[in-house]
């Protein structure tokens, strides 16, 4: 029966039963109802309501962007992905139905090719008897689909993590109904006189801890986990399992080990050799040594509850990623893995470096800490006495909305812009870091080539002088 637009509700009989048609009016001033983490997520995150926001008024070539957190496009072996594609149509064989659906645990040459590149590429840290006895599932979409899955599969609860934090990651956490104890940080990764404080405090809470999770070359501050700090994390984990008679996870998310570029760095270790209850896990991926729209990431674990429910998540999603860009991943672990690691850590060390003198220079006496550069692709700089947070003279200067002509430049020739993560945004905002974080930011070294992002930190010199007028 159609309703007539012109006509208000009017009532009708169908399928057993007897309903009204409402006018159109009344359906225009209606809302859908949507789930407590639909209602979190109707609200954009600060985070991507800057992004937004700059994206809509970026200009190519003109404003910088070192708040992305793209990889160096020069970096993605755009040669090697064509031979990868080419190797897996050529052999049939081997890369069985390619382009149809794959496996909700991942395909089965990628996850031995990931074994095979563990082996070499952490040669003492993981045997063949450690890779045995464990689990690798590949995601849905990387390792973020990873870190999602888990939100389903695992209670909610308190997730321990440092302080500053992956903003990403725990905005989703905080949307999807846990909470967020985030834990100071030292040199050495999350400082564990603070962790044990915090967890005493918590008392009888500490039953609604859900799981550990660290990023072991953290996102965004880029400090190195020590090898003796991600150990004694695993023991506190254990502790508190066998104090509570209950396994309680901990993940390490490695998503920039491979980019250990500092040649003076200790080599990482994997504690999963040392796991003797059955609680650690790794999250890994591809995406900044390959390319980032491969979408490979995996999780390697102890067999169990835990694993099934995860590649059952994946299997509701919709299997893993599309087979051919895993069997594409796969040739290309066999066969290029070896020399694409060595140029993308050769290029990210002579970004460091050349941006660590910028910073430096520009910076330098106004800088209380500087982290990073000695892995992944970001800086996290402290500055001692001028805010950056969205609505200070710092921002606003960069983002060239202070209202005066001569700075912001004319209607429709703005000058510069620069856009960059406040540390507001990294750091718990009830946290210890609250009023810290608003003189932090996260610069990355990896979109942008390296001039510009000395002209970007020649024009944050600039804003620390407009700020301290």
């Amino acid at each position: 029966m159609a309703c007539d637009p012109a006509i208000g509700a009017r009532t009708a009989h169908g399928f057993g039963g007897h309903y009204e048609w409402a006018h159109p009016l009344a359906l225009s001033v209606m809302q859908t109802e949507l789930s407590p983490y639909g209602e979190a997520s109707s609200h954009p995150s600060p985070v991507s309501r800057m992004m937004a926001e700059f994206a809509g008024t970026f200009r190519d070539g003109v404003d910088i962007n070192l708040g992305v957190g793209y990889v160096n496009e020069q970096t993605i072996p755009v040669a090697a992905l064509i031979e990868a594609l080419q190797g897996v149509v050529d052999c049939p064989e081997k890369y069985r139905q390619a382009f149809n659906y794959g496996s909700p645990a991942g395909s089965a040459n990628l996850i031995a090719s990931i074994k095979r590149f563990l082996l070499t590429q952490r040669a003492g840290q993981l045997d063949a008897a450690t890779l045995a006895r464990l689990q690798l599932s590949i995601g849905a979409c990387g390792a973020t689909s990873i870190l999602d899955a888990l939100t389903d599969v695992l209670p909610p609860g308190i997730v321990v993590t440092s302080d500053p934090m992956y903003y990403i990651y725990t905005e989703s956490l905080l949307r999807k109904g846990f909470e967020v104890l985030a834990v100071p940080e030292d040199e050495e990764g999350i400082d564990l006189v603070v962790l044990a404080r915090k967890l005493e405090a918590l008392g009888s809470e500490a039953r609604r801890i859900s799981f550990f999770y660290t990023v072991t070359v953290n996102n965004p501050s880029c400090t190195l986990l020590s090898n003796r700090r991600r150990r004694a994390l695993l023991d506190v984990a254990t502790e508190i399992s066998r104090r509570q008679g209950r396994q309680i996870p901990i993940f390490y998310d490695l998503a920039y080990e491979l980019l250990l570029h500092d040649p003076a760095a200790e080599p990482f270790v994997s504690v999963l050799p040392s796991d003797e209850v059955g609680i650690a896990y790794e999250i890994g991926t591809l995406s900044k040594v390959l390319a980032p729209s491969l979408r490979i990431g995996y999780l390697l674990g102890p067999a169990g509850p835990l694993m099934s429910a995860m590649i059952q998540s994946t299997s509701d999603t919709g299997f893993s990623a599309p087979l051919f860009v895993q069997e594409m991943a796969s040739y290309l672990l066999d066969n290029c893995i070896a020399a694409q690691l060595m140029w993308v850590n050769a290029d990210y060390r002579a970004k460091a470096v050349a941006v660590l003198e910028g910073i430096r220079e520009y910076l330098g006496p106004y800088l209380q800490e500087c982290r990073g550069g000695r892995a992944g692709f970001y800086f996290y700089l402290t500055l001692k006495d001028v805010e950056t947070c969205p609505g200070s003279d710092f921002f606003r200067f960069l983002m060239r909305t202070t209202g005066d002509a001569e700075l912001d430049g004319a209607t429709g020739q703005r000058n510069p812009s620069v856009i960059y993560i406040p540390g507001e945004y990294c750091v718990h905002p009830q946290g210890d870091l609250a009023e810290r974080g608003k003189r932090q930011l996260r610069l990355s070294y990896a979109f942008e080539p390296v001039p510009r992002i000395l002209q970007a930190l020649e024009l944050m010199r600039a804003a620390v002088d407009y700020s301290r007028k």
